[in-house]
């Protein structure tokens, strides 16, 4: 990588990283929070408030990716981050679980995930991308280590109200870094536009976007039922962190060698390979759950492969996406990335809600397994212009 490259590369998992924070930070804490607001028992309407997030993220996705590609980058990045200081805020000074499903939402609408990426993309040359783009995934893995860890810890200090603060206050310092740090992208050249249309056919983008869909939603699915089963276990919640820290860095250590294999041949192999280990985790947690050691091994294993997969997948997308519609195809992925977070936090809140915690796994083992079967045939070797 060039200094020019490392430089972006690192500014920018960095901004991504601050921003999954939004996300992450309250899931090891907010249903607990919320069964002592108004209507926190509807485990439905826990999920709606973690999920609300999601949806709008995904609706907004796709024009601020298209928005991108012809007003540029940062000015997207900059003003999304604005808009999610501001839904921040609100759900900050919420008082009740109505208003922070709203300031989850507004949080939601600053969409710069497809900006973002199709910025990466643009600062870095092909062959050092999927290293720029592993470290983006990386981040958003040591990001959710750092809320799987320190949200038990600050929770008692500043409650779920002071999280959210925190998280405003760190998306208006990524503005900075995303006006001074940030190198600023070539200009683009005029080129064919590709027709939206054509990103949506294409049959690789296709398998890669219900592949993220069905990994964000087994991500908030799992979050809606195991911080509750620990507690029911016996682990009290401000424990959590002695479980959460060990889990992490054992699937980051685990993590390494597939990832440093997942270029070139072996790209295909490794990342079927991280679907399948996510697939066994599945199953491990339906017969995990209500067992403190079960459930640690089982998101060991989950995290292992959730942690390739993260690192695999945006480079994938930019890798065959049409060169001139990198954001839009970066809008569309992500979209259905947030979008699986909604269904994902929802779904699992109303199977809990009427079935029990315990079904919640085979929903994901499910999803999981159809994603499985949609990627075996997928050819993403050389990148393509075509759908």
């Amino acid at each position: 990588m060039t200094p020019v490259e490392r430089r972006a590369s690192f500014s920018l998992a960095g901004i991504f990283g601050l921003r999954m924070l939004g996300m992450f930070i309250i899931l090891p804490v907010f249903a607990l929070f919320a069964a002592h607001l108004p209507g926190g028992q509807d485990k439905a309407r826990v999920g709606l408030a973690l999920g609300a997030y999601g949806l709008t993220q995904a609706f907004f996705q796709i024009p601020l990716g298209w928005l991108s590609d012809r007003v540029g980058r940062k000015p997207v990045i900059m003003g999304g981050l604005l808009v999610f200081a501001l839904g921040s805020f609100m759900a900050a000074s919420a008082q009740t679980l109505t208003g922070i499903t709203v300031g989850r939402a507004i949080q939601g609408t600053g969409a710069i995930a497809a900006a973002l990426i199709a910025l990466t993309a643009d600062l870095t040359k092909e062959q050092n991308r999927t290293t720029a783009m592993a470290m983006i995934g990386v981040t958003i893995g040591l990001t959710f280590t750092l809320s799987m860890v320190i949200s038990p810890i600050l929770y008692p200090l500043i409650g779920v109200p002071g999280l959210f603060m925190l998280t405003g206050v760190l998306a208006l310092s990524a503005i900075a870094v995303t006006k001074w740090v940030v190198p600023n992208p070539p200009a683009q050249l005029e080129v064919d536009r590709v027709s939206f249309g054509s990103v949506l056919t294409h049959i690789e983008l296709l398998r890669l976007n219900f592949g993220i869909f069905v990994l964000h939603a087994s991500l908030m699915a799992t979050f809606i039922v195991v911080p509750t089963a620990l507690v029911q276990a016996g682990l009290a919640q401000p424990e959590h962190w002695k479980l959460y820290l060990p889990v992490m860095i054992g699937s980051f250590i685990l993590m390494v060698p597939p990832v440093a294999f997942a270029h070139g041949k072996w790209r295909k192999q490794v990342f079927l390979g991280a679907l399948m280990v996510v697939l066994v985790a599945h199953g491990m947690m339906h017969f995990a759950l209500g067992n403190i050691w079960g459930t640690a091994l089982a998101l060991l294993v989950f995290f292992v492969g959730f942690n390739v997969l993260e690192a695999s997948l945006p480079s994938l997308v930019t890798l065959v996406a049409p060169p001139n519609a990198k954001g839009t195809a970066t809008g569309v992925y992500s979209t259905i990335q947030f979008l699986g977070t909604f269904v994902g936090a929802t779904g699992a809140g109303v199977l809990t809600q009427h079935f029990g915690a315990s079904i919640v796994p085979l929903f994901t083992a499910g999803l999981t397994f159809l994603w499985l079967v949609v990627a075996w045939p997928m050819q993403v070797n050389k990148p393509t212009n075509g759908g």
